[in-house]
């Protein structure tokens, strides 16, 4: 894992030492010795975490911090403050400008690799979110701001407390409901199913179960799809503890020591949650636009671009496992007239209700596409040319037999529609793109007959 570090200090003998060590790790290493320079590489993109120290002249390390995270462009950037300072007040104040973690004077070396790159981790995740928001919006998606506009706030999180003693799971308990809702499982080994069966924001796990190795737990958490993305704090009795190390390398996010100070667990949780719901609105608007980039938004129906993508998948899974598989194409006859008649809105009425009839006469297995205009497709996986003939002629006949109602009653049009149907050969040299010549084919066939009909070319 490689990044670039901005080491922020006005002491030069400790930038050197940092230095010394981050390089060591081959990570790029940039400096700073006061906010001003420090707000001004990190504006211009130059670094991906900073290690900012506190007590600075002019500007301490709290104001950058805040300046950061206040602006749209660096507040996304992990900060860990590397600091003299180490009373739980002063843990809070950092926290609440924005700070990921704290460094205690003298450094540890290990701690030091460690909590840069986990941090690193989450923010490789979010990048490549936000990088996805921002084409979503060139897409018509909603701005990533919206999703940023969580990082202001302080939103109520569901949070999983996993600790086998009263004494300390009442406590965690009483601090954390003043903000979240709090659900607590004293045995580990139903915290897993647990963390599956419900949604949580954010988890906390104790080192010190009974019996039970809580790395193990750690691991776990992060080995199932369900719950690899939720934030884990962990309440250990020492920092000095070697496990702590282990567990940050496993993904753990964040831990907090006992004695449990209040503020700073609210604080520390506070952040875990904001990011989860930050990262959780970035995913959902990333699907939310790729769904309306492979929709048709008139019909509902997936549209051409999802056609050429998954017509090719389904075919490759038709000669993996030696089945049939059929392309119906539909065409809405003299759709013209009917523009030029009654105009687009009625054409549009026409379209969605015959993409209604397409669905209600088709397999949960198929899928229908509209693949431009007044056409459609409907792919048909383990399917021959009989039940494929059979549900094209389902589909003509009920759009034969039912006018089409539109401006809110006033008008009932007959309408027709032709179909062709074809089906993947046996033969190697056979593609999707032939396969949909002949479906095409077929649909130009039964238009040339006189419309109103199926026409199936045998495979």
């Amino acid at each position: 894992m490689t990044a670039r570090i901005l080491v922020v200090d006005d002491v030069p003998a400790n930038v050197r030492l940092l230095e010394a060590r981050l390089l060591a790790e081959y990570f790029d290493v940039l400096t700073a010795t006061n906010g001003e320079a420090a707000l001004r590489l990190c504006q211009a993109g130059k670094c991906d975490l900073v290690l900012l120290d506190v007590m600075m002249p002019g500007m301490d390390g709290f104001e950058v911090s805040r300046r950061l995270r206040s602006d749209p462009e660096t507040m996304h950037l992990p900060i860990i403050m590397v600091t003299a300072l180490d009373q739980p007040d002063d843990r809070v104040a950092g926290l609440e400008a924005g700070a990921d973690d704290f460094l205690s004077k003298p450094v540890n070396d290990i701690a030091l690799v460690t909590r840069v790159k986990s941090l690193l981790r989450v923010k490789i995740l979010t990048d490549e979110l936000r990088l996805r928001a921002v084409t979503n919006v060139g897409l018509g998606g909603a701005s990533e701001q919206d999703a940023a506009a969580t990082l202001a706030r302080k939103p109520r999180g569901r949070l999983l407390v996993i600790d086998d003693r009263a004494s300390s799971y009442e406590r965690i308990v009483k601090i954390l409901s003043a903000e979240h809702s709090v659900t607590v499982v004293t045995n580990p080994q139903e915290a897993l199913f647990k963390a599956t069966e419900s949604e949580f924001d954010a988890a906390v796990i104790s080192s010190d179960l009974q019996g039970y190795d809580y790395l193990r737990l750690c691991s776990q958490f992060r080995s199932l799809e369900r719950t690899r993305m939720l934030p884990i704090v962990v309440v250990v009795s020492s920092e000095q503890d070697p496990s702590l190390i282990r567990a940050l390398d496993l993904g753990v996010s964040d831990y907090i020591r006992r004695p449990i100070d209040k503020n700073e667990m609210l604080a520390r949780l506070r952040t875990q949650v904001r990011h989860k719901f930050y990262q959780a609105g970035l995913r959902e608007r990333l699907m939310s636009t790729l769904e309306m980039a492979v929709t048709d938004s008139l019909t509902g129906l997936n549209n051409r671009r999802y056609l050429d993508t998954h017509l090719q998948r389904l075919f490759d899974a038709s000669l993996q496992n030696g089945k049939l598989m059929a392309l119906v194409m539909c065409d809405i006859d003299h759709f013209k007239r009917v523009n030029d008649r009654f105009g687009h809105a009625v054409g549009d009425e026409i379209l969605r209700e015959f993409a209604n009839r397409v669905r209600r006469n088709i397999r949960n297995a198929d899928l229908a596409c509209r693949y431009g205009g007044e056409e459609f497709v409907v792919m048909m996986p383990d399917t021959g040319p009989e039940l494929a003939t059979t549900v094209a002629e389902r589909i003509r006949e009920e759009v034969e037999s039912h006018p089409f109602i539109v401006l809110e009653g006033k008008e009932q049009l007959p309408i027709t529609v032709s179909i062709g149907v074809a089906c993947r050969l046996g033969a190697a040299e056979d593609t999707p793109e032939k396969l949909f010549k002949r479906a095409d084919f077929a649909l130009y066939s039964a238009k040339r007959a006189g419309r109103n009909r199926v026409f199936t070319e045998a495979a």
